[in-house]
């Protein structure tokens, strides 16, 4: 499953390695000169990804094989902007602070783009930009971060194994199981080891 449906996922996922600035979390945040990473590298890290049609999300058979091939049972879906969500200015806030999952993070971006900040093996920022009919699996155990680009609205899927839990755990957590999993599985073996759903 992780192979199939790769066909122009370049042109909705793009990666690479973030400046230190504080400026403006929404900017692209470019080390100069700007180094971008070959998807293979999220992969290494535990990262699945997609590129699936957008446009007719609800009879998308591939959408169907994924959630099938992954038991993702819960879906709903989530509007992000200024307008539409409740407490937006918070939440933003909550969103970007580092955390992890006891569980896997899905996102499936409908319309829209945005942020998932990552740490590679040597703990440095990895941006990786969303776009839409782009679809991410972050691991469990894994530190991340999200935030929105300077167009302020994503609209994104989210998938779930079971009913969600949504608890963020902020960093440092690294006693969770889900956390020594991910470091022992992915860190210290140097990747490239595929993560089963949980």
């Amino acid at each position: 499953m992780e192979d199939q449906f790769q066909d122009g996922k370049e042109e909705v996922i793009q990666a690479w390695y973030m400046d230190d600035s504080e400026e403006d979390q929404r900017l692209p945040h470019h080390r100069e000169p700007k180094e971008f990473i070959p998807l293979d590298k999220l992969s290494e890290l535990g990262i699945l990804s997609w590129r699936l049609n957008a446009d007719d999300w609800e009879n998308d058979e591939n959408l169907k094989k994924i959630r099938e091939a992954r038991g993702y049972s819960y879906m709903d879906i989530c509007d992000v902007c200024p307008e539409k969500l409740p407490n937006y200015e918070a939440k933003i806030k909550n969103f970007f602070e580092e955390h992890l999952h006891t569980d896997e993070e899905i996102r499936y971006c409908l319309e829209g783009s945005g942020y998932f900040d990552v740490r590679d093996q040597n703990d440095q920022w990895i941006r990786i930009a969303v776009k839409k009919g782009g679809m991410i699996v972050l691991p469990a155990g894994m530190y991340h971060r999200f935030t929105l680009d300077t167009d302020n609205y994503i609209k994104a899927m989210r998938l779930f194994v079971g009913e969600p839990v949504w608890t963020p755990y902020n960093r440092p957590h690294d006693h969770l199981p889900a956390r020594k999993e991910y470091v022992e599985r992915i860190i210290s073996r140097g990747g490239n080891q595929v993560v089963e759903a949980r």
